[in-house]
């Protein structure tokens, strides 16, 4: 029954995007006079539906998408010069159109980030904090280019005064890239060179630093050395044999340091020190990673509850659309520089994968990652490329230039190449998403 979650939130998050999309070029068709004759969720053959008006409402069998048929939307089709037909109508309005689409969805994740900011939501306190290293990995990128626990990240690729959360997603975008750093270390400002590591089933970049934050216990595992030393859930850990922890990586190394011996803990529970001794043992993590020494624990991130009036909540969402609109652009930027892997792109195994470990986490988190990968679809759609909402747009635009139509047979050698462009394009995403499933 765990296994099911994937595909029926796939399931759930694609259908509300397309209906959003979609609705999108209904509406603003409907509002200039257009005759929409197919409304549908999926593809391929139709399932069930009903008939209002002009329109066919359907559910088709295949559930990767959906379509909105316009009275001679098609470019390869003859005109009849009907006035419902898209074609018979001016070409700005055949634009706004066009647009509605994705402008539904980057209205769509303005909005439902909005609404979550003010009902509730939370998230890791460090994210939006200035990029203080607590601690670097050994051997890392970070610590080859000379970068320390304890240095403020004041500036990464131009960007001045970054948070963690841009932070992580710069360094995860530049894997094998030069990419420069300015840290601030005792009043002084240092620059620094550093070509992150590529990891993972994605191949995005790590160098290896940690942020300065608490480390918390978020779970104690029953029987564990942890629990015979009387640790809790919710135990913020500050020192072991006197050593301060600024961050859960300085810990873990620490125990691999230690190995077996016992060793005491200071720990903040209920705003009262506690020290108790612990000896760590060497075993499995349960997470699936190799042996190591551990006591037992979980550990997790402290979290802030955000919880924001209307304006607010609104200037936050607006923020973080903007931000990560940006960095999909440069992603695409990248791929089509081949800087990064096109294993960083998802298919629609790997957003049925997002979309299930989202709902696992909760509504909440199954909601916010449906409005980012809203914002997706959106600016995929606006690529000018034929076939997509982008390419009409440019094709549109090119037309009022030129004062007249582009010729016929160009049309349908563009189109006919885009189609397969984008077939070929879907097939090599899916090969990837496979071949990262099962590995």
């Amino acid at each position: 029954m765990g296994f099911l979650i994937y595909p029926a939130s796939f399931l759930v998050v694609l259908g509300v995007l397309v209906f959003v999309h979609e609705f999108g070029h209904y509406a603003v068709a409907k509002l200039c006079g257009v005759r929409v004759e197919v409304f549908s969720l999926g593809f391929g053959k139709r399932i069930w539906g009903f008939r209002k008006g002009d329109t066919d409402y359907r559910i088709s069998i295949l559930p990767l998408g959906g379509y909105v048929k316009m009275s001679g939307e098609n470019p390869l089709e003859s005109r009849t010069g009907d006035p419902g037909e898209f074609t018979s109508h001016p070409r700005w309005q055949r634009f706004l159109i066009a647009v509605a689409g994705p402008a539904m969805n980057i209205l769509f994740a303005i909005v439902v980030l909005t609404g979550v900011y003010m009902i509730r939501d939370e998230e890791p306190i460090f994210l939006d904090q200035s990029a203080v290293i607590g601690s670097v990995s050994t051997d890392s990128p970070a610590e080859k280019a000379g970068i320390r626990p304890g240095d403020k990240i004041v500036q990464l690729e131009g960007a001045n005064s970054p948070t963690w959360r841009l932070v992580f997603d710069k360094i995860a975008m530049n894997p094998k890239q030069q990419v420069s750093v300015k840290v601030e270390r005792g009043g002084q400002v240092l620059p620094f060179t550093v070509v992150p590591k590529a990891v993972g089933k994605e191949q995005t970049g790590t160098i290896g630093i940690y942020p300065e934050e608490p480390v918390m216990v978020g779970h104690v595992i029953p029987g564990s050395p942890a629990e015979k030393a009387g640790l809790r859930d919710g135990d913020e850990l500050l020192d072991i044999n006197g050593v301060s922890l600024p961050s859960a990586h300085t810990f873990v190394s620490l125990l691999q340091e230690i190995k077996d011996k016992p060793v005491q803990l200071t720990v903040l529970r209920d705003q009262q020190t506690i020290k108790t001794t612990v000896t760590p043992q060497y075993s499995d993590d349960k997470e699936g990673g190799p042996k190591r020494y551990q006591i037992g624990i979980n550990i997790t991130d402290k979290i802030k509850i955000i919880h924001l009036p209307a304006g607010p909540a609104f200037s936050k969402a607006l923020t973080e659309s903007k931000m990560y609109s940006g960095l999909i652009f440069e992603l695409v930027g990248k791929l089509v520089e081949k800087k990064i892997s096109l294993n960083a792109v998802s298919g629609p195994i790997g957003i049925a994968q997002i979309s299930g470990e989202a709902a696992k986490q909760g509504g909440n988190t199954l909601v916010k990652v449906m409005a980012l990968i809203s914002l997706n679809l959106a600016i995929f759609n606006l690529f000018p490329i034929p076939i997509l909402d982008g390419g009409l747009m440019l094709m549109l635009l090119i037309e009022g230039i030129m004062r007249r139509d582009i010729n016929q047979q160009v049309k349908e050698r563009v189109y006919q190449a885009a189609f397969v462009f984008l077939v070929l394009f879907a097939v090599v995403v899916i090969y990837n998403d496979v071949a990262k499933t099962l590995s």
